[in-house]
């Protein structure tokens, strides 16, 4: 489940990446989407750093990070590298993917949960 779980997550920023940068491009003929093809499309990414959280969140976000193997946090971590919008949003924060122990995307927003030290 850990690994599949990872996977989807993987996939969705993949995928996702494109669709942002098709976003934050002006096109005067935009296609009308649908309300589940809107919700695969990133609009906008979020960093949160999860000393920032309610201690109960914090747990949950730890429980999910503490599940996830090295290697598909290591798989993640590149794909973050390979999306410049979501390492400049990192960077913006004056974090690194090295600190992302955690991904959500619900409602176009990518959000990246950092652990720092």
């Amino acid at each position: 489940m850990r690994i599949s779980t990872a996977s989807v997550i993987i996939a969705a920023l993949s995928l996702g990446t494109p669709a942002f940068v098709q976003a934050q491009e002006a096109q005067p003929k935009a296609q009308a989407q649908t309300p589940s093809d809107q919700s695969a499309v990133i609009r906008s990414i979020q960093v949160v750093n999860i000393k920032d959280l309610k201690p109960e969140v914090q747990s949950k976000i730890e429980k999910v990070a503490s599940q996830t193997s090295e290697d598909d946090l290591r798989s993640l971590r590149s794909s973050i590298d390979a999306t410049p919008e979501a390492a400049a949003a990192l960077k913006a924060k004056g974090l690194n993917s090295s600190q992302v122990v955690a991904i959500n995307i619900a409602d176009g927003v990518l959000t990246m949960f950092a652990k720092t030290a």
